[in-house]
């Protein structure tokens, strides 16, 4: 009888364990959301985190994961950043890229966050060329931000329109809006790391 019951409580406990199976990973986020850090000895290191999402609803900050960073400088090829197994990454080089986490359990589950690496200008930046006119013809203009003596931060500089009727950024392209209302002037800025370029007037015409 003994033996009988010892055997009744471990199918019991076998069987009950099948209701509480371990949720499955489905999914991961990484954070913080577009990181900017900045090349040099100072805000040139970020800490990224990953938080998995599980079948039954659930979510934790402790799924185990492998860190990778993607991106190279447009100029020099060089990469980026680079990144520690704990998801510390630290700035190498100006321009833009993803840092991705995947699991390490589910290998097929990742996620991604972009992350900007920007040259810590101690000036504000210069921006060439110094003028220009948008026309039907030549509707566009790509400028060139610099600072530090000449490093090329276009590609990580925020770009502005005074009057986005006229014209529109796509990243350091300037581009005429498809109908402008009328021929006019209007100013572009380029801003990084704090500081924000002379004024640059440009005008509309033949449109």
């Amino acid at each position: 009888m003994c033996a009988f019951a010892a055997l009744a409580t471990l199918a019991l406990a076998i069987s009950c364990r099948g209701f509480f199976v371990n949720p499955t990973l489905s999914s991961l986020s990484v954070g913080p959301v577009s990181p900017t850090i900045f090349t040099g000895n100072v805000s040139n290191t970020v800490q990224m985190f990953a938080v998995g999402t599980f079948n039954d609803g659930s979510n934790s900050s402790s799924t185990p994961v492998s860190w990778g960073v993607t991106g190279t400088n447009g100029t020099t090829g060089q990469n980026i950043a680079t990144i520690s197994a704990s998801g510390l990454v630290t700035a190498q080089a100006s321009g833009t890229g993803t840092v991705t986490a995947t699991s390490n359990v589910l290998p097929s589950i990742s996620g991604t966050q972009p992350i900007t690496v920007s040259v810590a200008c101690t000036s504000a930046p210069i921006v060439t060329p110094t003028s220009g006119t948008l026309t039907s013809l030549n509707p566009s203009i790509t400028f060139t931000a610099t600072c530090n003596g000449g490093e090329d931060i276009s590609a990580v500089a925020t770009w502005f329109s005074s009057n986005t009727t006229f014209a529109t950024f796509s990243g350091d392209v300037l581009t005429a809006t498809e109908a402008p209302q009328s021929s006019g002037t209007f100013f572009i800025t380029a801003s990084a790391n704090g500081f924000t370029s002379n004024q640059i007037q440009l005008s509309t015409s033949g449109f």
